[in-house]
């Protein structure tokens, strides 16, 4: 059997890999996958699953419905994406990472397959495979899985759901998912199944017409969260949101960031939909599972605290709908001083994200180690026309340190503009190259 280095550089680099290369390894389209899932003879049918789409908060609602379901006696596989640590916290049961001596007999039982030649999956295709095989190993009661790339061609949509959830629809990945709101809302929609009901947790009124008739033509039962509000009231600490619902009583959530009030709200209403599906959801669950998401799933990222005195904060809302959640919550922030260390990939809408950024921060322009970052030069030369004033640096752990000595006990650091910010940021910590450590 092969190393498990041996395994994850053949999933890295033997495999086209959307997180580091982009576009080029985006594969649209089911083919591949039912291939795949055929030669592990489809062990994707041997449990139930829960299907999560949506431009944000996907992440978030996937992990507090695992959470949720974990806490009431289920036995639960949970797959997402992208990673930032370390590879296998895509594949979870129960929240324990899937182990390397898994992955390995995995990649191992791919290679030695005589159909693997001709199938040539994506790192994603492969690697969704495997957790559907380990789900199915590990005898999971039911699997939280979350949509990669859009919906209706995206890998996982081959499986057939208790219920479908999206949770919104905001500008990303436009030259794959089309360039209006309807249209993007169109390809998420994809997921949406004959006779399995829907959850949408946020409509426009471009995009609500999209799912109604999605849901029309499939015979699904539609609900739609913001017509059924099940938080009355929510007030904030520094460290938690805290939620005033119909159902529960009162919620200490432990994620605290601006966009997880209506995330709250889409997994409250999914709750309900899975208990009429006799799912046996108890309020304790509920309860313990928002105050102890992170701990209970290995959650990381969400408006995410990594230093005290100064306050830093780090969170991986990437897109026009992600970052204008984070700026707002940043206005609420008691600071002294602002200082931002952001960065970006190559094909996001900088532009649009930079003209949303406060001029009252100092600015400390950085890149991912990853072939998609965009250069720390071309950040600071697109910031210049907005007024974002700073350094630039070459890599985030490096603009850390710089902004750590630079501030002050009541100032504020936020760490973004792109998952892989956040994951070189959360890499360097783990590794103790941090300004305090020095």
């Amino acid at each position: 059997m092969m190393e498990y280095n041996d395994a994850i550089e053949f999933l890295y680099n033997q495999l086209p890999m959307f997180q580091r290369v982009g576009g080029t390894a985006y594969k649209a389209g089911l083919e591949t996958s039912i291939k795949l899932n055929k030669i592990f003879n489809e062990p994707y049918k041997s449990y139930h699953t829960i299907h999560i789409a949506g431009t944000n908060g996907k992440g978030s609602v996937s992990h507090l419905l695992a959470a949720t379901l974990q806490l009431s006696g289920y036995k639960v596989g949970l797959y997402t994406s992208p990673h930032l640590i370390d590879f296998r916290e895509r594949i979870k049961v129960n929240g324990e990472m899937i182990s390397k001596e898994a992955v390995m007999k995995f990649i191992d039982s791919y290679l030695s397959n005589s159909e693997s030649d001709t199938v040539k999956p994506s790192f994603f295709e492969l690697t969704m495979t495997m957790a559907f095989d380990y789900f199915r190993q590990q005898k999971v009661d039911v699997a939280v899985i979350e949509v990669g790339l859009g919906g209706r061609l995206d890998s996982t949509n081959i499986i057939n759901p208790d219920l479908c959830v999206i949770t919104n629809i905001s500008f990303d990945h436009t030259q794959f998912l089309g360039t209006t709101l309807a249209e993007i809302a169109s390809e998420k929609a994809g997921i949406i199944k004959h006779d399995i009901p829907v959850l949408i947790g946020e409509s426009t009124d471009e995009t609500r017409p999209v799912f109604l008739n999605k849901a029309q033509k499939e015979g699904a039962c539609i609900t739609f969260a913001e017509d059924n509000n099940k938080i009355l009231a929510y007030s904030r600490s520094e460290h938690y949101l805290k939620f005033d619902t119909s159902d529960f009583g009162i919620l200490r959530g432990e994620l605290s960031g601006d966009c997880q009030i209506r995330n709250a709200n889409t997994v409250l209403n999914s709750i309900s939909i899975l208990r009429g599906l006799n799912y046996k959801i108890g309020n304790d669950a509920v309860i313990n599972a928002f105050a102890e998401v992170c701990e209970l799933t290995g959650l990381m990222g969400r408006w995410m605290t990594v230093n005290n005195k100064p306050r830093c904060i780090c969170d991986t809302g990437h897109n026009v709908g992600g970052i204008k959640y984070i700026v707002n919550q940043l206005k609420s922030e008691k600071y002294d001083k602002l200082h931002i260390i952001i960065g970006f990939v190559n094909d996001k809408d900088v532009t649009h994200i930079m003209e949303m950024l406060p001029t009252n921060a100092t600015y400390y322009f950085t890149q991912a180690q990853i072939p998609r970052a965009l250069s720390c030069e071309k950040v600071q030369n697109i910031a210049q026309k907005y007024n974002l004033v700073g350094e630039k640096y070459n890599t985030v752990i490096e603009a850390y340190n710089v902004a750590l000595k630079a501030s002050k006990i009541d100032d504020l650091i936020f760490i973004g503009g792109s998952t892989f910010i956040v994951a070189d940021l959360l890499i360097g910590l783990k590794s103790g190259k941090n300004a305090i450590n020095l």
